[in-house]
């Protein structure tokens, strides 16, 4: 992976596409394109000595991605291990909450043709706290990410949250072993202690993990590179990010892939002791490779968090806006100077709020940034009929005849989630638009569960 790396076809079309506009361009007679050079670019050691492409190097030029720097490595290896921990331990929380423990077993290993389980507080039980950890560990990173842009820096809230999440990992082995989970009260309070505890490491974690991956590479303009072949190019930080991102969701996928498969026949055949110690094992990884590359990785200091800025000029927006008239108040709300109000330069002096350190285009990031919130509205009404969807899948697959296949493998739960790194990519491939393909996996995840539910009647 060293090295330029070729980048997307629909970007050599797109290139292609370019260098014939120009060569249009320039037979036309005009050559008022711009020529860029080192010197029109300030020193700041990390563009220093690049070439800095001209506006026809732009347009005919194809762009590539950067190599992409090792510490970036290190940080997907550590949320691979993170995702293993995770969903390795949580793909066996429905047969441990719902599920009897098996006659004669102090494990909970079912067996090759029995059923594994451990406290047998049935379904509604399972589902609900399924459903109440899905719930806790997307609330959290709101706090961890709000702690980490106002006091500690990513870096120092990832280890810290790896630290409490390891807790939370030891009191979940502690909850499945020999001796406490023949106990069902008592292996039941350890098992909800871990999940909030778990939920706390998981939620700073993973606030953090993704912004901070990013932050390794540093180049932010495109300069032009002549690869191993004479052939000269634009290297494009965007496309950088877009296969850093690529590489990094790639590691998620591996390490849940992994540890919810195996997980599955840990509990089936040995226990749920070792589904759970197996996956913090593996999560013991994270402080060790944060430690190696401890000087490494590019840090960013606390900057503020933007969230408290953002919400108080939502709300300065909206003064004077409502109204008993609900058709009135809609369109206030909607109205094109909504956001006007709110800018710096409606100010005056003294009028103008403390708070208001910034300037009139951070109003505008903040209405973009409003809008596209607009998008994931109906991503509640998604989430919940989809861990629905994951949790009695698992509580049906109990029911099946297996022959030694794990009920949480062959729900197909597993291969659900994973499928989704080899869908996204076609899906964006044959719509283009991000709407289009939500639009279509949303439709087509509505006609499965449809289809579920009427095996369900047919069996039940």
């Amino acid at each position: 992976m060293a090295g330029l790396q070729s980048d997307d076809p629909v970007y050599q079309g797109y290139a292609e596409a370019k260098r014939a506009e120009f060569e249009l361009h320039k037979d036309s007679g005009s050559d008022d394109h711009v020529v860029s050079s080192a010197g029109d670019h300030e020193l700041d050691g990390i563009h220093d000595g690049l070439e800095f492409p001209t506006e026809e190097d732009k347009l005919t030029l194809r762009r590539v991605a950067d190599t992409i720097p090792w510490n970036a490595y290190l940080i997907a290896f550590v949320e691979l291990a993170e995702r293993f921990s995770y969903y390795g331990t949580q793909v066996v929380y429905t047969n441990f909450i719902q599920q009897r423990l098996p006659p004669g077993s102090r494990t909970g290993a079912g067996g090759r043709d029995g059923q594994s389980g451990a406290l047998g507080m049935g379904q509604r039980a399972s589902t609900g706290l399924n459903t109440f950890n899905q719930f806790w560990v997307y609330v959290i990173p709101l706090f961890g990410a709000y702690i980490a842009d106002t006091r500690w820096g990513r870096f120092k809230t990832i280890c810290v949250s790896v630290g409490v999440a390891l807790v939370g990992h030891v009191l979940l082995i502690v909850s499945s072993l020999p001796g406490v989970i023949e106990h069902s009260h008592g292996a039941l309070a350890c098992f909800i202690v871990a999940l909030i505890v778990m939920g706390l490491g998981t939620g700073g974690f993973k606030a953090n993990i993704s912004p901070l991956v990013a932050e390794q590479y540093k180049r932010t303009k495109l300069f032009v590179a002549t690869r191993k072949s004479g052939e000269r190019v634009v290297v494009d930080p965007t496309l950088t990010t877009a296969r850093i991102y690529m590489y990094f969701y790639l590691f998620i996928n591996i390490g849940a892939l992994v540890g919810q498969i195996s997980m599955t026949y840990s509990e089936k055949y040995v226990g749920f002791y070792l589904a759970y110690t197996l996956p913090t094992a593996v999560f013991l990884l994270c402080p060790i490779v944060l430690f190696i590359g401890r000087n490494k990785y590019a840090r960013s200091p606390p900057s503020g968090s933007v969230l408290a800025n953002s919400l108080r000029v939502w709300r300065l927006a909206q003064k004077g806006r409502w109204s008993w008239n609900p058709v009135k108040t809609w369109r206030n709300l909607y109205a094109d100077d909504f956001w006007d109000s709110a800018k710096p330069s409606h100010f005056r002096g003294e009028a103008r709020p403390k708070w208001m350190t910034f300037d009139d285009n951070w109003v505008d990031e903040v209405k973009r940034g409003f809008k596209a919130c607009s998008v994931f509205l109906w991503y509640p009404v998604y989430w919940l009929t989809y861990n629905q969807l994951n949790s009695n899948l698992t509580s049906q697959a109990a029911t099946m005849v297996v022959n030694g296949v794990s009920a949480a493998w062959a729900s197909t739960s597993v291969l659900s989630r994973r499928s989704r790194s080899v869908s996204s990519p076609v899906l964006r491939r044959w719509f283009g638009q991000p709407l289009c393909s939500i639009t279509f996996t949303s439709a087509t995840l509505a006609v499965t569960m449809l289809r579920l539910a009427r095996m369900r009647l047919v069996t039940s």
